[in-house]
Protein backbone atom coordinates (compact mmCIF):
# COMPACT_ATOMS: atom_id res chain seq x y z
CA UNK A 1 0.00 0.00 0.00
CA UNK A 2 2.66 2.27 0.57
CA UNK A 3 4.36 1.54 -2.61
CA UNK A 4 0.81 2.26 -3.95
CA UNK A 5 0.36 5.52 -2.03
CA UNK A 6 4.09 6.90 -2.26
CA UNK A 7 4.97 5.91 -5.64
CA UNK A 8 8.31 3.67 -6.80
CA UNK A 9 10.77 5.94 -8.03
CA UNK A 10 14.76 4.76 -9.03
CA UNK A 11 16.12 8.58 -9.22
CA UNK A 12 16.07 11.35 -6.88
CA UNK A 13 12.82 13.34 -7.30
CA UNK A 14 11.10 16.40 -5.35
CA UNK A 15 7.90 15.91 -3.57
CA UNK A 16 5.03 18.75 -4.38
CA UNK A 17 6.38 20.96 -0.96
CA UNK A 18 10.16 20.50 -2.86
CA UNK A 19 11.70 17.82 -0.99
CA UNK A 20 13.87 14.92 -2.37
CA UNK A 21 12.98 11.43 -1.94
CA UNK A 22 14.01 8.12 -3.64
CA UNK A 23 12.81 4.94 -3.83
CA UNK A 24 9.58 4.92 -2.19
CA UNK A 25 8.96 7.80 -0.25
CA UNK A 26 12.65 8.02 1.51
CA UNK A 27 13.28 11.31 2.69
CA UNK A 28 16.86 12.56 1.88
CA UNK A 29 15.98 16.00 2.13
CA UNK A 30 18.93 17.66 4.33
CA UNK A 31 16.00 18.23 6.60
CA UNK A 32 15.07 14.67 6.27
CA UNK A 33 16.14 11.14 7.08
CA UNK A 34 18.61 10.34 4.48
CA UNK A 35 20.74 7.11 4.61
CA UNK A 36 21.62 5.20 7.49
CA UNK A 37 25.53 3.67 7.16
CA UNK A 38 24.42 0.19 6.16
CA UNK A 39 22.01 1.32 3.31
CA UNK A 40 25.15 3.47 1.69
CA UNK A 41 27.43 0.11 1.97
CA UNK A 42 24.94 -1.66 -0.15
CA UNK A 43 24.66 0.65 -2.55
CA UNK A 44 28.33 0.97 -2.71
CA UNK A 45 28.60 -2.58 -3.37
CA UNK A 46 26.29 -3.37 -5.75
CA UNK A 47 27.84 -0.59 -7.20
CA UNK A 48 31.64 -2.08 -7.02
CA UNK A 49 30.02 -5.55 -8.06
CA UNK A 50 28.28 -3.53 -11.18
CA UNK A 51 31.97 -1.89 -12.32
CA UNK A 52 33.27 -4.95 -11.63
CA UNK A 53 31.01 -6.78 -14.24
CA UNK A 54 31.39 -4.05 -16.40
CA UNK A 55 35.09 -4.11 -16.89
CA UNK A 56 34.97 -8.01 -17.31
CA UNK A 57 32.90 -7.47 -20.13
CA UNK A 58 34.62 -4.72 -21.70
CA UNK A 59 38.07 -5.66 -20.87
CA UNK A 60 39.17 -9.28 -21.17
CA UNK A 61 42.50 -9.11 -20.10
CA UNK A 62 41.04 -7.32 -16.61
CA UNK A 63 40.58 -11.17 -15.41
CA UNK A 64 44.08 -10.76 -15.24
CA UNK A 65 44.97 -8.25 -13.54
CA UNK A 66 46.60 -8.57 -10.01
CA UNK A 67 44.45 -7.16 -7.16
CA UNK A 68 46.04 -3.59 -6.69
CA UNK A 69 46.09 -3.04 -10.18
CA UNK A 70 42.32 -4.16 -10.85
CA UNK A 71 41.30 -1.96 -7.64
CA UNK A 72 43.21 1.06 -9.32
CA UNK A 73 41.07 0.62 -12.14
CA UNK A 74 37.90 0.08 -10.73
CA UNK A 75 38.12 2.97 -9.01
CA UNK A 76 38.93 5.00 -11.90
CA UNK A 77 35.86 3.17 -13.61
CA UNK A 78 33.68 4.11 -10.68
CA UNK A 79 34.87 7.85 -10.76
CA UNK A 80 34.44 8.17 -14.97
CA UNK A 81 32.00 5.76 -15.71
CA UNK A 82 32.62 2.98 -18.38
CA UNK A 83 31.65 5.34 -21.15
CA UNK A 84 34.43 7.90 -20.34
CA UNK A 85 36.65 5.46 -19.25
CA UNK A 86 36.67 3.84 -22.24
CA UNK A 87 38.29 7.08 -24.30
CA UNK A 88 41.76 6.63 -22.29
CA UNK A 89 42.30 4.03 -25.41
CA UNK A 90 46.26 4.78 -25.08
CA UNK A 91 46.16 3.73 -20.85
CA UNK A 92 44.10 1.43 -21.66
CA UNK A 93 45.93 -0.48 -24.37
CA UNK A 94 49.55 -0.37 -22.66
CA UNK A 95 47.59 -1.66 -19.20
CA UNK A 96 46.56 -4.81 -21.38
CA UNK A 97 50.21 -4.64 -23.05
CA UNK A 98 51.84 -5.02 -19.50
CA UNK A 99 53.65 -1.86 -19.98
CA UNK A 100 52.26 -0.34 -16.75
CA UNK A 101 54.62 2.60 -17.00
CA UNK A 102 52.93 4.00 -20.20
CA UNK A 103 49.34 3.18 -18.66
CA UNK A 104 50.66 5.62 -15.63
CA UNK A 105 51.59 8.57 -18.14
CA UNK A 106 48.61 8.21 -19.81
CA UNK A 107 46.56 8.32 -17.26
CA UNK A 108 48.64 11.08 -16.28
CA UNK A 109 48.76 13.29 -19.35
CA UNK A 110 44.54 14.29 -18.99
CA UNK A 111 42.18 16.58 -17.80
CA UNK A 112 40.39 13.99 -15.34
CA UNK A 113 43.94 13.44 -13.45
CA UNK A 114 44.00 17.89 -13.04
CA UNK A 115 40.51 17.40 -12.16
CA UNK A 116 41.37 14.73 -9.58
CA UNK A 117 44.31 15.82 -8.34
CA UNK A 118 45.68 13.35 -5.44
CA UNK A 119 43.18 11.04 -6.43
CA UNK A 120 44.73 9.98 -9.92
CA UNK A 121 48.41 10.26 -8.94
CA UNK A 122 47.70 8.09 -6.32
CA UNK A 123 45.67 5.21 -8.64
CA UNK A 124 47.86 5.68 -11.59
CA UNK A 125 50.61 4.96 -8.74
CA UNK A 126 48.94 1.82 -7.63
CA UNK A 127 48.76 0.88 -11.80
CA UNK A 128 52.41 1.59 -12.24
CA UNK A 129 53.67 -0.35 -8.77
CA UNK A 130 51.15 -2.67 -8.53
CA UNK A 131 51.31 -1.58 -4.49
CA UNK A 132 49.11 -0.10 -2.42
CA UNK A 133 50.01 3.46 -1.23
CA UNK A 134 51.28 4.11 2.17
CA UNK A 135 47.94 6.30 3.29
Amino acid sequence: MLEAHEGKKSHAYQDVGGKWHIGIGRNIDPSGLGLADDEIEYLLDNDIVRVMRELAHAFPWYSELDEVRADALIMIAFNLGLTRLRKFEKALAAMEEGNYVLARIEFMDSLWSKQVGHRAEVLSTMIETGQYPNE
